[in-house]
């Protein structure tokens, strides 16, 4: 997977996998749960998504 070095040095994937509108919390789990399983390691969220405790 690319990669970008941020100013603080930290490595972030290019790709990453968003939640946005992802109402259904159980869905939302296991949908985190398979990017994780298949490779992603940037999931995307925001608290205004008001899903937060599926993604985690």
């Amino acid at each position: 997977m690319q990669k970008i070095k941020l100013n603080n040095g930290v490595e972030m994937p290019i790709l990453g996998f968003g939640v946005f509108q992802a109402n259904d919390l159980d869905e939302c789990e296991r949908s985190v749960l398979d990017a994780l399983q298949v490779g992603y390691r940037l999931i995307d969220t925001a608290a205004s998504y008001e899903n937060e405790g599926a993604v985690g």
